[in-house]
């Protein structure tokens, strides 16, 4: 089952949506098996972190500016290359265990859209596979 869910973002951040994950999870009604959640973005990505302190993900932005900054030699003409860069790093998907109708993450872990092109309206997707019989 597949599942799409939109968000609107700012230039940069990471937004936290597990909680759309789960539901998606609960919707499909998949006790166990997989959940992949995928970005179709090529400035944006996704990732697995910590989801308690937000001083880690001001701590995560703060790197990757200071490791991928946006450099004059850069060639792309729309002028976000650094967003590439950013984005590659984070990669386009995270998959996740579903054990008992649940994602199986741990205690301190959140699913992260990560934007570094915005202000845009953003999409990602769901999908849940039951594990096979």
């Amino acid at each position: 089952m597949i599942y799409e869910y939109t968000l609107k973002t700012e230039k940069e951040n990471f937004y936290n949506v597990t909680k759309m994950v789960q539901e998606a999870v609960s919707k499909s009604g998949i006790k166990d098996g997989i959940c992949v959640v995928f970005n179709p973005h090529t400035t944006a990505g996704m990732t697995i972190n910590e989801n308690c302190d937000p001083d880690v993900v001001t701590d995560l932005l703060f790197a990757l500016n200071k490791t991928y900054p946006d450099r004059p030699e850069f060639r792309h003409s729309e002028g976000n290359s650094a967003a590439h860069l950013k984005a590659s790093v984070m990669g386009s998907s995270v998959t996740v265990i579903v054990r008992n109708g649940r994602l199986l993450l741990g205690t301190w872990q959140g699913i992260y859209f990560t934007e570094f092109d915005g202000p845009r309206m953003r999409s990602f997707f769901v999908h849940i596979e039951a594990r096979p019989a």
